[in-house]
Protein backbone atom coordinates (compact mmCIF):
# COMPACT_ATOMS: atom_id res chain seq x y z
CA UNK A 1 0.00 0.00 0.00
CA UNK A 2 1.09 3.57 -0.68
CA UNK A 3 -0.32 5.24 2.44
CA UNK A 4 -3.50 7.16 3.14
CA UNK A 5 -5.33 9.21 0.51
CA UNK A 6 -6.15 12.55 2.07
CA UNK A 7 -7.83 15.77 1.00
CA UNK A 8 -7.01 18.54 3.45
CA UNK A 9 -8.79 21.90 3.63
CA UNK A 10 -10.15 21.73 0.08
CA UNK A 11 -12.01 24.78 -1.20
CA UNK A 12 -13.11 25.32 -4.76
CA UNK A 13 -14.65 28.27 -6.58
CA UNK A 14 -15.03 28.93 -10.27
CA UNK A 15 -12.96 31.90 -11.47
CA UNK A 16 -14.65 35.30 -11.20
CA UNK A 17 -14.03 35.85 -14.93
CA UNK A 18 -16.75 33.30 -15.66
CA UNK A 19 -19.40 35.43 -13.96
CA UNK A 20 -20.93 38.80 -14.73
CA UNK A 21 -22.32 41.09 -12.06
CA UNK A 22 -22.11 38.37 -9.41
CA UNK A 23 -19.69 36.73 -7.05
CA UNK A 24 -17.95 33.54 -8.23
CA UNK A 25 -19.71 30.34 -7.21
CA UNK A 26 -18.09 28.75 -4.16
CA UNK A 27 -18.60 24.99 -4.49
CA UNK A 28 -16.47 23.59 -1.65
CA UNK A 29 -15.55 25.16 1.68
CA UNK A 30 -12.57 23.79 3.66
CA UNK A 31 -13.42 20.11 3.09
CA UNK A 32 -11.16 17.42 4.55
CA UNK A 33 -11.52 13.68 3.88
CA UNK A 34 -9.09 10.88 4.71
CA UNK A 35 -9.21 7.35 3.26
CA UNK A 36 -7.24 4.48 4.75
CA UNK A 37 -6.46 1.10 3.18
CA UNK A 38 -9.01 -1.58 3.98
CA UNK A 39 -11.76 0.84 4.99
CA UNK A 40 -14.91 2.18 3.34
CA UNK A 41 -15.97 5.80 3.65
CA UNK A 42 -19.27 7.11 2.30
CA UNK A 43 -19.52 10.65 0.98
CA UNK A 44 -23.22 11.40 1.30
CA UNK A 45 -25.17 14.45 0.22
CA UNK A 46 -28.04 15.68 -1.90
CA UNK A 47 -27.63 16.76 -5.51
CA UNK A 48 -25.61 19.95 -5.78
CA UNK A 49 -23.81 19.47 -2.48
CA UNK A 50 -20.37 19.35 -4.12
CA UNK A 51 -19.74 15.59 -4.17
CA UNK A 52 -18.79 15.38 -7.85
CA UNK A 53 -16.47 18.38 -7.60
CA UNK A 54 -14.63 16.84 -4.66
CA UNK A 55 -14.24 13.57 -6.58
CA UNK A 56 -12.80 15.43 -9.58
CA UNK A 57 -10.26 17.06 -7.28
CA UNK A 58 -9.39 13.70 -5.68
CA UNK A 59 -8.87 12.31 -9.19
CA UNK A 60 -6.52 15.23 -10.02
CA UNK A 61 -8.89 16.37 -12.76
CA UNK A 62 -9.52 19.77 -11.17
CA UNK A 63 -7.30 22.06 -9.11
CA UNK A 64 -8.67 23.30 -5.77
CA UNK A 65 -8.70 27.00 -5.00
CA UNK A 66 -6.98 26.09 -1.72
CA UNK A 67 -6.03 22.96 0.14
CA UNK A 68 -4.07 19.87 -0.84
CA UNK A 69 -4.52 16.28 -1.95
CA UNK A 70 -1.85 13.74 -1.02
CA UNK A 71 -1.31 10.02 -1.37
CA UNK A 72 0.96 9.01 1.46
CA UNK A 73 3.70 11.63 1.65
CA UNK A 74 3.36 12.63 -2.00
CA UNK A 75 1.25 15.63 -2.97
CA UNK A 76 -1.05 15.29 -5.98
CA UNK A 77 -1.82 18.02 -8.50
CA UNK A 78 -3.41 18.02 -11.97
CA UNK A 79 -0.81 17.51 -14.65
CA UNK A 80 0.05 15.65 -17.83
CA UNK A 81 -0.50 11.93 -18.28
CA UNK A 82 3.14 11.05 -17.66
CA UNK A 83 3.42 12.93 -14.37
CA UNK A 84 0.22 11.33 -13.03
CA UNK A 85 0.82 7.78 -14.23
CA UNK A 86 1.79 6.61 -10.72
CA UNK A 87 -1.35 8.16 -9.25
CA UNK A 88 -3.72 6.79 -11.88
CA UNK A 89 -2.50 3.30 -11.11
CA UNK A 90 -2.96 3.78 -7.36
CA UNK A 91 -6.37 5.50 -7.48
CA UNK A 92 -9.07 4.31 -9.86
CA UNK A 93 -12.61 5.53 -10.57
CA UNK A 94 -15.88 3.61 -10.95
CA UNK A 95 -18.46 5.72 -12.83
CA UNK A 96 -22.17 5.95 -12.13
CA UNK A 97 -23.18 5.00 -15.64
CA UNK A 98 -20.96 2.41 -17.38
CA UNK A 99 -22.64 3.23 -20.71
CA UNK A 100 -20.85 6.57 -20.64
CA UNK A 101 -17.42 5.09 -19.96
CA UNK A 102 -17.41 1.88 -21.99
CA UNK A 103 -16.84 2.40 -25.72
CA UNK A 104 -19.51 0.27 -27.46
CA UNK A 105 -17.12 -0.42 -30.34
CA UNK A 106 -14.52 -2.09 -28.12
CA UNK A 107 -14.51 -5.61 -26.73
CA UNK A 108 -14.25 -6.25 -23.00
CA UNK A 109 -10.66 -7.35 -23.59
CA UNK A 110 -9.85 -4.02 -25.26
CA UNK A 111 -11.68 -2.02 -22.60
CA UNK A 112 -9.84 -3.69 -19.73
CA UNK A 113 -6.51 -3.74 -21.56
CA UNK A 114 -6.48 -0.04 -22.44
CA UNK A 115 -5.60 1.28 -18.94
CA UNK A 116 -2.92 -1.41 -18.61
CA UNK A 117 -1.26 -0.12 -21.77
CA UNK A 118 -1.73 3.57 -20.99
CA UNK A 119 -0.33 3.20 -17.47
CA UNK A 120 2.41 0.81 -18.63
CA UNK A 121 1.50 -1.82 -16.08
CA UNK A 122 4.03 -4.63 -16.01
CA UNK A 123 3.13 -8.31 -16.18
CA UNK A 124 1.02 -10.62 -18.32
CA UNK A 125 -1.88 -8.42 -19.38
CA UNK A 126 -4.09 -11.34 -20.44
CA UNK A 127 -3.68 -12.87 -16.98
CA UNK A 128 -4.47 -9.52 -15.34
CA UNK A 129 -7.67 -9.21 -17.39
CA UNK A 130 -8.84 -12.68 -16.43
CA UNK A 131 -8.00 -12.01 -12.79
CA UNK A 132 -9.99 -8.76 -12.83
CA UNK A 133 -13.04 -10.48 -14.33
CA UNK A 134 -12.79 -13.29 -11.79
CA UNK A 135 -12.78 -10.75 -8.94
CA UNK A 136 -16.11 -9.35 -10.16
CA UNK A 137 -17.52 -12.85 -10.77
CA UNK A 138 -17.59 -12.67 -14.56
CA UNK A 139 -16.30 -15.46 -16.83
CA UNK A 140 -13.27 -14.95 -19.05
CA UNK A 141 -15.52 -15.90 -21.98
CA UNK A 142 -16.88 -12.34 -21.96
CA UNK A 143 -13.54 -10.89 -23.07
CA UNK A 144 -14.53 -11.06 -26.75
CA UNK A 145 -17.95 -9.48 -26.26
CA UNK A 146 -18.93 -5.82 -26.53
CA UNK A 147 -20.97 -3.75 -24.03
CA UNK A 148 -24.10 -4.01 -26.17
CA UNK A 149 -24.04 -7.79 -25.78
CA UNK A 150 -24.03 -7.59 -21.96
CA UNK A 151 -26.66 -6.82 -19.36
CA UNK A 152 -26.62 -3.65 -17.30
CA UNK A 153 -25.28 -5.51 -14.28
CA UNK A 154 -22.54 -7.14 -16.34
CA UNK A 155 -21.51 -3.78 -17.77
CA UNK A 156 -21.29 -2.29 -14.28
CA UNK A 157 -19.08 -5.17 -13.18
CA UNK A 158 -16.95 -4.72 -16.32
CA UNK A 159 -16.49 -1.08 -15.30
CA UNK A 160 -15.36 -2.24 -11.85
CA UNK A 161 -13.07 -4.87 -13.40
CA UNK A 162 -11.56 -2.15 -15.60
CA UNK A 163 -10.65 -0.21 -12.47
CA UNK A 164 -9.30 -3.32 -10.74
CA UNK A 165 -7.17 -4.51 -13.65
CA UNK A 166 -4.33 -2.10 -12.80
CA UNK A 167 -4.33 -3.32 -9.17
CA UNK A 168 -5.10 0.01 -7.50
CA UNK A 169 -4.94 0.79 -3.78
CA UNK A 170 -8.06 2.99 -3.79
CA UNK A 171 -11.41 3.06 -5.56
CA UNK A 172 -13.59 6.16 -5.91
CA UNK A 173 -17.09 4.93 -6.75
CA UNK A 174 -19.66 7.52 -7.87
CA UNK A 175 -23.22 6.24 -7.28
CA UNK A 176 -22.21 2.80 -8.61
CA UNK A 177 -25.61 1.15 -8.00
CA UNK A 178 -28.07 3.97 -8.69
CA UNK A 179 -29.13 2.59 -12.07
CA UNK A 180 -29.44 -1.05 -11.05
CA UNK A 181 -32.42 -3.06 -9.85
CA UNK A 182 -32.42 -4.42 -6.29
CA UNK A 183 -30.85 -7.86 -6.91
CA UNK A 184 -28.03 -6.31 -8.95
CA UNK A 185 -27.56 -3.58 -6.34
CA UNK A 186 -27.00 -6.29 -3.74
CA UNK A 187 -24.50 -8.06 -6.00
CA UNK A 188 -22.44 -4.94 -6.69
CA UNK A 189 -22.52 -3.74 -3.07
CA UNK A 190 -21.42 -7.17 -1.86
CA UNK A 191 -18.62 -7.09 -4.42
CA UNK A 192 -17.40 -3.68 -3.26
CA UNK A 193 -17.63 -4.75 0.37
CA UNK A 194 -15.49 -7.81 -0.37
CA UNK A 195 -12.85 -5.70 -2.12
CA UNK A 196 -12.53 -3.59 1.03
CA UNK A 197 -12.77 -6.37 3.60
CA UNK A 198 -10.84 -9.14 1.85
CA UNK A 199 -8.52 -7.34 -0.58
CA UNK A 200 -7.71 -4.35 1.62
CA UNK A 201 -8.67 -1.65 -0.86
CA UNK A 202 -9.68 1.79 0.35
CA UNK A 203 -13.11 2.84 -0.92
CA UNK A 204 -14.82 6.21 -1.21
CA UNK A 205 -18.48 5.55 -1.99
CA UNK A 206 -20.26 8.63 -3.30
CA UNK A 207 -24.02 8.42 -2.80
CA UNK A 208 -27.11 10.36 -1.78
CA UNK A 209 -28.52 7.31 0.01
CA UNK A 210 -27.56 6.57 3.62
CA UNK A 211 -29.08 3.09 3.33
CA UNK A 212 -26.51 2.25 0.67
CA UNK A 213 -23.74 3.75 2.81
CA UNK A 214 -24.82 1.59 5.75
CA UNK A 215 -24.30 -1.58 3.72
CA UNK A 216 -20.55 -1.31 3.22
CA UNK A 217 -19.05 1.79 4.83
CA UNK A 218 -17.93 2.06 8.44
CA UNK A 219 -17.51 5.83 8.19
CA UNK A 220 -19.77 8.47 6.66
CA UNK A 221 -19.17 12.11 5.81
CA UNK A 222 -22.24 14.25 5.09
CA UNK A 223 -21.66 17.04 2.58
CA UNK A 224 -24.13 19.93 2.36
CA UNK A 225 -23.69 23.12 0.33
CA UNK A 226 -20.00 22.42 -0.03
CA UNK A 227 -19.30 21.81 3.66
CA UNK A 228 -18.81 18.66 5.72
CA UNK A 229 -21.60 19.03 8.28
CA UNK A 230 -21.17 15.64 9.90
CA UNK A 231 -18.46 12.99 9.96
CA UNK A 232 -18.17 9.82 12.00
CA UNK A 233 -19.07 6.14 12.28
CA UNK A 234 -21.94 5.32 9.93
CA UNK A 235 -23.96 3.65 12.69
CA UNK A 236 -23.78 6.78 14.85
CA UNK A 237 -24.71 9.06 11.95
CA UNK A 238 -27.73 6.90 11.20
CA UNK A 239 -28.86 6.38 14.80
CA UNK A 240 -28.19 9.88 16.14
CA UNK A 241 -27.62 12.41 13.35
CA UNK A 242 -26.17 15.57 14.79
CA UNK A 243 -27.07 17.94 11.95
CA UNK A 244 -30.37 18.82 10.26
CA UNK A 245 -28.92 17.82 6.89
CA UNK A 246 -27.96 14.35 8.10
CA UNK A 247 -31.32 13.93 9.83
CA UNK A 248 -33.12 14.78 6.57
CA UNK A 249 -31.07 12.18 4.69
CA UNK A 250 -31.85 9.55 7.33
CA UNK A 251 -35.56 10.28 7.02
CA UNK A 252 -35.34 10.03 3.23
CA UNK A 253 -33.63 6.62 3.36
CA UNK A 254 -36.28 3.92 3.62
CA UNK A 255 -35.81 0.66 5.54
CA UNK A 256 -32.24 1.20 6.64
CA UNK A 257 -30.79 -2.02 8.02
CA UNK A 258 -27.59 -1.54 10.02
CA UNK A 259 -25.60 -4.74 10.59
CA UNK A 260 -25.14 -4.84 14.36
CA UNK A 261 -22.24 -7.30 14.20
CA UNK A 262 -20.03 -4.82 12.33
CA UNK A 263 -17.95 -2.63 14.68
CA UNK A 264 -17.96 1.12 14.18
CA UNK A 265 -15.35 2.18 11.64
CA UNK A 266 -15.14 -1.26 10.02
CA UNK A 267 -16.05 -1.84 6.34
Amino acid sequence: MTGALAADGISFAYPAALFRNSMPAQILHNVSVRLAPGTGTALVGSSGSGKSTLVRILLALAKPSSGTVALGARQVKPGNARSLRWYRQAVQYIPQNPAGSLDPRMTVSQLLGEPLRQLRVEGNHRALLCEALERVELPAGLLDRRPGELSGGQNQRVAIARALAVRPDYLLADEPVSGLDLPLRDTVLSLLSGLVREDGLGLLLVTHDLATAARICGTTAVLSQGRIVEHGPTRRVLDSPGSPEAAALVQASAAIQIPRDVPAGAP
